[in-house]
C-alpha cells in the first residue's frame, strides 16, 4: 500500500493537513482585507457614484461577493508562493456518505443544542438572522439571487478560506500536552473566533458568539473527516433555515426544498473539484 500523501494512496484526515507555513495566515488576512475593501469601494463607487444611499439590491450582493472574493484571492495566491495549490490541501476531497452524514449530524446537534442553551442563559428572544443589509426580499429575482448568494455561494467560498485555509493551517500549530496534539484544537478556536470577527458589523453582538460556535464545529467537522464537504453541506443548511424560515417565513416544505436545491447546486459546482481525489474511509 502506497504511504499517506503519495500518489493513489487513500486519503484520510491524517494526511489532509497542507504544506502552508502559519506565516500565510497573518498575511492572508491582511491582504484579503485590502483586496476586499478595494472590491466593494470600486463597485460601489462605479454603481452609484460613491452615494451609500441609493445602494441596490445587487450592488450589496456583488459587493458581498467581492469582499469574500478578496479573501480567496489572497489565499490562493499566499499558498501557490509555497507551493502549487490543490483543491485535496483546501479540503475538497471526497468522503464516504454515511461519515460524512454522521458528522454534519452531529455538528448540527452540537450546535445548534449549545446555541439553544446560551440563548436560554442570555435570554435571547429574536431569532437568528442572515446578516443584515442583504436587500429587498420582496421580488422573486431578489430572492433567488439573494439564496444563491445565502445558501451556495457564501457557504462555499467561506468554507475554503476558514476551514480550507485558516484551519488547515493553524491545525499546525506545534503545541503538544502529556503527548497530545492540541495543534486542531487551538486552530479550531483561533478560526472560531476570526470567524466571528468576521461578521462584526453585519450581524448583531448577541450573535458572535453563536457564529463563532458555528465557527468551531465546522472546524471539528473538518477535522474528524478529513473533508470540506459536510462543512460546506453544514453551513448551507444552516443559511438556508435563516432565510427560509426567519426572513422569509418559508413553511417547512419550501425550506426543505431550498436546502435539497442549494446542495445540488453546491455539488454540481464544487463536485468535480475532488475527481481525482480517493474517497476518505
Amino acid at each position: 500500500m502506497a504511504p499517506p500523501g503519495a500518489p493513489g494512496a487513500p486519503a484520510g484526515p491524517g494526511d489532509d493537513i497542507p504544506p502552508w507555513p502559519i506565516w500565510t495566515v497573518p498575511a492572508t488576512l491582511l491582504l484579503g482585507v485590502g483586496l476586499g475593501i478595494v472590491a466593494v469601494t470600486v463597485l460601489d463607487i462605479a454603481a452609484t457614484g460613491g452615494s451609500s444611499t441609493n445602494t441596490s439590491w445587487w450592488v450589496t450582493i456583488l459587493g458581498n461577493v467581492g469582499f469574500d472574493l478578496g479573501f480567496v484571492a489572497a489565499a490562493l495566491w499566499f499558498t501557490s508562493r509555497v507551493a502549487r495549490p490543490r483543491a485535496a490541501d483546501f479540503g475538497f476531497r471526497r468522503v464516504r456518505v454515511k461519515r460524512g452524514a454522521v458528522a454534519v449530524v452531529l455538528g448540527a446537534i452540537g450546535y445548534f443544542g449549545v446555541s439553544a442553551i446560551y440563548a436560554a442563559v442570555f435570554s435571547l428572544h429574536k431569532v437568528e438572522k442572515l446578516p443584515s443589509g442583504l436587500g429587498d426580499l420582496r421580488t422573486t429575482a431578489n430572492v433567488i439571487g439573494t439564496a444563491l448568494f445565502v445558501c451556495v455561494f457564501a457557504p462555499i467560498a467561506e468554507e475554503l478560506f476558514f476551514r480550507g485555509f485558516l484551519f488547515g493551517t493553524l491545525r499546525r500549530i506545534p503545541l503538544r500536552v502529556a503527548g497530545r496534539d492540541l495543534g486542531p484544537w487551538i486552530g479550531a478556536l483561533l478560526t472560531a473566533i476570526l470567524f466571528g470577527a468576521a461578521h462584526v458589523g453585519s450581524a448583531g453582538l448577541e450573535y458572535l458568539v453563536p457564529l463563532g460556535l458555528l465557527g468551531f464545529m465546522l472546524c471539528l467537522v473538518r477535522w474528524r473527516t478529513g473533508s470540506l464537504y459536510p462543512c460546506i453541506v453544514l453551513h448551507s443548511a444552516n443559511n438556508a433555515l435563516a432565510l427560509g424560515v426567519n426572513q422569509l417565513g418559508w413553511t417547512a416544505a419550501e425550506v426543505l426544498a431550498l436546502i435539497l436545491a442549494s446542495w445540488l447546486v453546491t455539488a454540481a459546482i464544487t463536485w468535480p473539484l475532488s475527481a481525482r481525489t480517493a474517497p476518505i474511509r
